[in-house]
């Protein structure tokens, strides 16, 4: 039986082998930005319409971008030992704050989705599985198919032609209804309502591919020796399905999504711009038009820790799922 001592021991090697990662991460991700043209000075004066030499070369003094590249990077990770993002030119704010403010909607916009993808994955799979050759598992394999192959992007502009502007049953795009309660069980529905498409649109690409790998899990836990042994005992289908094929064939598709944790972050970028919701991908993404460096780097770096966060509780989930996993 697995321990909770050593699923804690696990839990602690893992985290500080994340340590140099993180690291490796912060400092690729700000070297790879200094090679993209423009800064924030640029995009700000271009706004202005006025800007001159002077006043350009005042911004870039303000805000650190006429330093050289290692002083800059120097002062970046100062900034991070002291447990700070920097500061954004572009929002005059720091960047903290900023994404204090939009992290609660992309955080809540993900879990649902991934939540909602393994559920019904994982449910759409036990149906492929039982129906295996036969009509339901061919309906369903092309539907998983084809959620597969169509772009998040299109998926999510037709959903709002069907649902909002044509059926008129959810809104098309925003977090709440203007002037809604801001708390109770009314804002809870209100938000739900907002949610529904936003979720739908970023889920369906993971439904598609944890239907087929639970699926696969599943046909492949059924021949082991300890399912037939419990047939034998007379269990019932369900019993034998729930306790001893469904545990072990849940491991493969809890490792996918913790590696998919990082592409449901990046494909928030395009769902929230599509449905105008207020996250950290419609941050990043006004982020990159207005050349802000500084939310970029804090929104990169928040997103890797999600991930190696997510791995650390898939590798403590494995080894509860099964025990054999801690030894290794």
């Amino acid at each position: 039986m697995t321990t909770p001592g050593r699923l804690t021991r696990r839990f602690l090697r893992t985290a500080l082998q994340a340590i140099p990662t993180v690291l490796g991460i912060v400092i690729l991700n700000f070297l790879l930005l200094q090679l993209a043209p423009g800064d924030a000075a640029d995009v700000m004066a271009a706004e202005s319409g006025t800007a001159t030499e002077e006043t350009l070369a005042a911004l870039r003094a303000r805000f650190g971008l006429d330093q050289p590249l290692l002083l800059q990077l120097l002062g970046y990770l100062n900034n991070l030992a002291h447990f700070s993002l920097g500061y954004s030119p572009r929002y005059n704010m720091p960047v903290a704050e900023l994404i204090g403010q939009r992290l609660p909607g992309t955080l809540l916009l993900m879990a649902t989705a991934l939540l909602l993808a393994f559920v019904v994955g994982v449910l759409l799979g036990m149906v492929m599985a039982a129906t295996a050759g036969r009509w339901p598992d061919r309906v369903v394999s092309v539907l998983a198919l084809l959620f597969y192959s169509i772009p998040g992007f299109w998926i999510g502009l037709m959903l709002i032609v069907l649902f909002s502007v044509t059926l008129g049953w959810l809104p098309s795009g925003g977090y709440q209804t203007i002037g809604s309660p801001a708390e109770g069980l009314a804002a809870l529905l209100d938000r739900l309502r907002y949610m529904v498409l936003p979720a739908t649109s970023l889920a369906l690409f993971y439904v598609a591919i944890y239907a087929r790998l639970a699926r696969a899990a599943l046909l492949e836990a059924q021949t082991h020796d300890y399912v037939r042994t419990a047939r034998a005992k007379g269990l019932p289908a369900w019993t034998v399905m729930t306790r001893h094929v469904l545990r072990n064939a849940l491991l493969p598709v809890t490792t996918m999504a913790g590696i998919h944790l990082g592409g449901i972050l990046g494909g928030a970028v395009v769902v929230e711009t599509v449905y105008s919701w207020p996250g950290l991908g419609r941050l990043a993404y006004e982020a990159v038009m207005a050349r802000d460096f500084s939310i970029l780097l804090g929104v990169l770096l928040l997103s890797s820790l999600l991930v190696i966060a997510a791995n650390l509780l898939v590798d403590v989930l494995q080894a509860w799922l099964d025990p054999r996993i801690e030894a290794s």
